[in-house]
């Protein structure tokens, strides 16, 4: 076979691969679309709803636009204890968060970093407790707030959300955890740096990314909770977000453009937080898959 002829060859392979590959692409790009569109719409839906009034909703018309946008459903919305809402949800989500990223850091530290008996044991634990459903617990935990006096408070929220939370933490950080070095501690040790020390300035700096995944996913799924809310919670001053929509139906029950308003404004804050950090949710999720 001449020069020539390989040459010709050659580019039909290379045609062949870019057709194939344009194919491939397109149907990619066609299967994105969709998704991002299936994902993107309830969201757009529920922003046009919000902006219209009873008239408009009742209509049947879930695509039109609002002829003109009732921005007084907001003023309706906000009116509704929405801040004392927000504040609450902000004050046990961020302790929560808090207390969930020192205690499972801990426990991911000392699972994955000291050789000692029980270590797989403790581990296997954790891991038996991602399979406890939360409704299960709800009926003992009923109990015990009550004899202990902590029902209808904060506390009754955040000690069921950090023990709920902790299992996936200490999964994820203690499989990062593993990947770290060890000559990096042996190193410190010679330098005369303390356990504390080390974990303080060598083991949770270098942690970084799988502690901003533990804490985003906390923060989706605490503030988004609403059956232990519902349960342990019954003043008007201490309910949280999630379980004040139901509140705000009750008084707005007529009001559908307001009850669209203060659901927009309930989503508004994962949607900001998810936007601003998706990209650390990515970077943790594959330290701990290809580290671990």
């Amino acid at each position: 076979m001449n020069t020539s002829s390989v040459v010709t060859l050659n580019k039909r392979t290379a045609t062949v691969r870019r057709g194939r590959f344009s194919i491939q692409k397109t149907i990619v790009i066609l299967f994105l679309s969709i998704l991002v569109v299936t994902q993107v719409y309830p969201l757009l839906w529920l922003v046009l709803y919000s902006l219209k009034n009873n008239e408009e909703i009742l209509s049947g018309s879930f695509f039109a636009l609002p002829h003109s946008p009732q921005w007084s459903n907001y003023s309706a919305a906000l009116e509704g204890n929405y801040f004392r809402y927000l504040l609450n949800s902000l004050f046990v989500t961020s302790v929560t968060m808090v207390t969930v990223i020192l205690l499972s850091s801990l426990c991911a530290y000392a699972i994955s970093r000291f050789r000692w008996r029980y270590g797989q044991v403790v581990m296997l634990l954790f891991l038996v407790g991602m399979m406890i459903p939360m409704q299960t617990t709800l009926l003992p935990l009923m109990i015990i707030f009550k004899n202990i006096h902590v029902l209808n408070t904060h506390l009754s929220l955040i000690l069921p959300y950090v023990a709920f939370s902790m299992p996936i933490a200490v999964f994820i950080l203690s499989g990062f955890m593993k990947s770290i070095p060890h000559e990096i501690e042996e190193s410190a040790v010679i330098d005369g740096a303390s356990i504390w020390r080390i974990f303080r300035s060598i083991i949770l700096p270098v942690s970084v990314p799988p502690v901003m995944t533990v804490c985003i996913l906390t923060f989706i799924n605490i503030w988004n909770e609403y059956i232990l809310a519902a349960t342990f919670i019954s003043s008007e001053k201490l309910k949280t977000l999630p379980f004040g929509v139901n509140s705000f139906v009750s008084q707005y029950s007529v009001n559908y453009g307001a009850i669209g308003a203060f659901l927009v404004l309930g989503a508004l804050p994962v949607i900001i937080i998810y936007f601003l950090l998706a990209d650390k949710i990515t970077q943790g999720m594959v330290a701990g898959a290809v580290k671990g």
